[in-house]
């Protein structure tokens, strides 16, 4: 009696098959490339989206690895689809929130145009409205205090970037 109780607590407990939730080799081929379609579908639309918004920095393109060099399997391909529909919605709700930023800046800049006597010493940069420039707009008085006092106020556009200087002085050749 002893060597039969010892015998049932050594063998695993049986799990029924189900015949339902078994996957043959040809529907679990079809689930992976399924998920690889997506993904590459998913890995496009972030490349797009960067492409979009190249001259803004901060939007991550990269597609993290899963592990080593191996077969992944449903549930691993299902992780890495998920992760990169987070990433994608996450880059087109930053890249939405810059668009609304630059578009805001475009306003205010034209409206500097328009009155640049409302918008004292207000600076707008190329970049805050999503251009990939050194040039600024400024708002700033005619003739310095005279113009201040008088009211005389413009807009001066910058040149652009300036110009690259050299190292410096060379030493002269003995």
């Amino acid at each position: 009696m002893p060597d039969e109780l010892v015998e049932l607590q050594i063998r695993p407990p049986s799990v029924p098959e189900f015949p339902s939730l078994r996957t043959d080799h040809a529907t679990e081929r079809r689930l992976r490339d399924d998920l690889r379609r997506q993904i590459a579908l998913l890995e496009r639309r972030l490349g797009e989206l960067f492409a979009a918004a190249f001259p803004r920095q901060g939007i991550d393109f990269a597609v993290a690895s899963a592990g080593g060099p191996r077969v992944l399997g449903v549930a691993d391909l299902e992780r890495v689809r998920d992760a990169l529909a987070l990433r994608l919605r996450d880059a087109e709700t930053e890249v939405a929130r810059r668009g609304r930023i630059e578009e805001r800046n475009r306003q205010r800049l034209d409206a500097m145009l328009e009155a640049p006597q409302n918008y004292r010493w207000l600076r707008i940069s190329a970049r805050e409205i999503g251009e990939p420039s050194c040039r600024t707009w400024t708002s700033e008085p005619r003739l310095g205090v005279i113009g201040m006092l008088m009211g005389w106020w413009r807009v001066k556009v910058s040149s652009g970037c300036p110009l690259a200087s050299g190292r410096g002085c060379a030493a002269a050749p003995a």
